[in-house]
């Protein structure tokens, strides 16, 4: 197999490096490398560069993969690692009191009642880490044998590792305000969260720790929010639930009724004949009075007589008999032949 080239090396750097990257960064990354060819129409080159990579990582435990921000729906790429033992832990900076304690955060915010995903700064620093550290004798006296670190760690130190595990983003705030999971916990404990009998996505089949649940009480059915637009993004699509409960709809999703009508003008909108006859009258009549004002006192006098003339005429046009029978004028010029 071909050593891996400087574009696969260039990708890695900037994971290693920077931490996951969102997927538009990481789609402009590759652009810049290869020449500018987009992912989204070279989908095949992209697939390939990462299989390459992937390759040789296994080597390391190492693989370079795609997850998902529950809270936003943002897709990042990042490099994570596929063994859990002692010896890799050797590589994180955090301490053991810290690392328990980032442990119960997990538990809590995974087990979240409400499917919420996310548990108040208050709750984040009550956590206990007692239980998170295990002890090879579980006797009675186990908890007097815990290490001093663990049970002296203060409520200083967990407000400055919470703020560690937010910063290196294995914690994130939410768009609430609240604690949650970050992009490197999503990516880096996918195996560890499916396999803890966390319930899965109907639709993407991951875990879920940020999802909505059916309507229905006694329906255990969970969709995160994204695969839920992108599940009845089809206007024809349906929106019932397994178990025949409707699911409601989203926030800022229209139901398509409305859509049928944008086009059609409203019956304000559409101008008159007469509004028109009356809008060209007043547009002759301007320009009467302005050509008037142009001309002098002898062309004044003559057109106001050519007024006058054809206001006689229109009126002699009005007296003319209709088909219902002669006018007042036809019938006096016959009595006067009489």
């Amino acid at each position: 197999m071909a050593p891996l080239s400087w574009r696969h090396h260039t990708l890695l750097q900037a994971l290693l490096s920077r931490g996951p990257l969102s997927e538009r960064d990481f789609h402009a990354l590759f652009s810049a490398i290869s020449g500018g060819k987009n992912p989204a129409t070279h989908r095949q080159l992209f697939n390939d560069t990462l299989l390459k990579i992937n390759k040789e990582l296994t080597y390391l435990q190492f693989e370079l993969r795609a997850g998902i921000n529950q809270y936003d729906g943002t897709v990042y790429y990042g490099v994570v690692n596929n063994i859990a033992d002692e010896e890799s832990k050797l590589g994180s900076k955090f301490s053991v009191p810290q690392i328990a304690f980032y442990k119960g955060l997990l538990e809590a915010i995974v087990h979240e009642a409400r499917n919420d995903g996310s548990i108040t700064n208050i709750d984040a620093l009550n956590t206990r880490i007692e239980n998170q550290v295990v002890i090879a004798d579980a006797s009675q006296g186990s908890q007097s044998r815990l290490p001093t670190s663990i049970t002296n760690f203060s409520l200083s130190q967990k407000e400055k590792t919470l703020n560690e595990l937010i910063q290196d983003r294995w914690l994130s705030y939410t768009p609430t305000g609240k604690i949650g999971l970050g992009i490197r916990s999503f990516l880096d404990l996918r195996s560890w969260l499916r396999s803890n009998d966390i319930p899965s996505c109907e639709v993407c089949n991951e875990a879920c720790i940020k999802a909505s649940c059916c309507p229905n009480e006694e329906c255990n059915v969970r969709i995160h929010g994204y695969c839920l637009k992108k599940k009845f993004s089809q206007r024809k699509a349906s929106r019932a639930c397994g178990c025949g409960t409707e699911w409601p709809r989203l926030e800022g999703e229209d139901d398509g009724a409305e859509d049928e009508d944008v086009n059609e003008p409203e019956e304000d909108q559409v101008p008159s004949t007469n509004q028109h006859s009356r809008t060209r009258r007043r547009g002759v009549k301007s320009e009467l009075v302005e050509e008037n004002e142009r001309a002098g006192p002898s062309a004044r006098m003559t057109r106001r007589a050519l007024r006058s003339s054809k206001a006689e005429a229109v009126e002699a046009a009005q007296e003319v008999p209709s088909a219902a029978g002669p006018s007042q004028s036809t019938r006096a010029s016959k009595r006067r032949k009489n």
